[in-house]
């Protein structure tokens, strides 16, 4: 119960944030893609492309970090007795909020925990992309005091509860039984990047054990980018924000220190510098992840919970991570991809629609 009020209180939360921050860049330094640390949005998709949900060989991995975030944060929630199996908050509505989200993300190429890290990296392009991720907040925010709501949640089976989690195991069993045979795309039955982001990455317990640790960190602190932002639109809150702004440092201070830190707005890396789609990209991101409630990390935390329609949404973003790729909506480092701008103006359309009819829903 200490270690639970601890990481709660503002000390706590901005401890949480620099480590995170801290953490990440030494995967980087470590093995993994510049600039990344720990994408979510990018992480899951790589984890599509492994099971061959699409074809883009360079970004195929089955990423350790995603499986640890889900599973630190459920040890965390069965440590502290608070692993609550619930759901049936519009799973479907959820879903498709995932997808849309995901599509964002990857017009930007990268959730907000990424354009976090960019910045700390001295990407200076993450600044576009955090305006995008900030008016898309603050798009939901003025939503929420039009009384949007997706419904309440009610008390779920446990077994319901252990979906995410259990899906997790179930992919570390395959990263463990069919490794990557070297040099080779397909182990039988995952795919493996042998060029590009997919090929890097850090050493699978390193990244593994480490992403178990934020997992649990995070659950405790309730950390959360989008959260950070709604909160300090509609109540003047500051608490969130403060462990938002210490993974900046964090992250700074551990590039820095290994000499990952490059500035400027060009050749930066998995990045591009159109600044309409990284805008606008992150606006539509931004607007799903509050209407759904939380961004990529904190879904899967909340999955970690048993929260069944967090675990709809991280679904949901795996399936827009496939079609993104299969459809030539995701960015690449040359710019927008040819149907990424449509992409964005159709889940516009759907976020907006979202918002409007559940309005003053009991």
């Amino acid at each position: 119960m200490q270690v639970k009020n601890l990481l709660a209180t503002t000390s706590g939360i901005v401890a949480v944030g620099a480590v995170i921050g801290v953490l990440a860049s030494t995967l980087q330094h470590l093995g993994n893609p510049a600039n990344m640390g720990i994408c979510v949005a990018c992480f899951e998709r790589d984890i599509a492309g492994s099971l061959g949900l699409h074809r883009a060989a360079i970004v195929q991995y089955l990423r350790p970090e995603i499986i640890g975030l889900c599973l630190g944060a459920f040890l965390a929630a069965i440590t502290f007795g608070e692993f609550k199996p619930r759901g049936g908050s519009a799973p479907a509505q959820r879903f498709v909020l995932g997808f849309i989200a995901m599509i964002g993300a990857l017009v930007f190429l990268g959730c907000p925990w990424r354009a976090l890290f960019r910045l700390g990296g001295g990407d200076w392009n993450a600044l576009v992309g955090l305006a995008g991720l900030a008016t898309g907040i603050y798009i939901g925010t003025l939503f929420f005091r039009a009384g949007f709501n997706l419904g309440g949640s009610k008390a779920q089976t446990k077994a319901t509860g252990y979906v995410l989690p259990v899906i997790m195991l179930g992919l570390l069993a395959l990263r463990l039984y069919f490794p990557q045979v070297q040099g080779q795309p397909n182990s039988g039955v995952l795919f493996y990047s042998t060029s590009g982001p997919g090929a890097a990455h850090a050493p699978l317990a390193v990244s593994l054990g480490v992403a178990l640790v934020i997992g649990f960190l995070a659950q405790r602190s309730r950390f959360c980018s989008m959260g950070a932002f709604r909160d300090l639109f509609l109540f003047k809150q500051i608490h969130l924000m403060l462990g938002v702004l210490a993974l900046v440092a964090g992250v700074f201070a551990a590039n820095m220190y290994f000499g990952q830190f490059h500035a400027g707005f060009e050749g930066q890396p998995i990045a591009h510098n159109q600044h309409l789609w990284n805008f606008s990209g992150m606006v539509m991101a931004g607007l799903a992840f509050a209407l759904a409630g939380g961004c990529p990390g904190r879904q899967i935390f909340l999955g970690g919970e048993g929260d069944a329609d967090a675990t709809m949404f991280v679904l949901g973003m795996i399936v827009g991570a496939a079609v993104s790729h299969n459809f030539g909506l995701a960015s690449s480092g040359a710019g927008a991809g040819p149907n990424g701008p449509v992409a964005v103006a159709i889940g516009m359309f759907i976020l907006l629609v979202i918002g409007f009819v559940n309005k003053n829903k009991a």
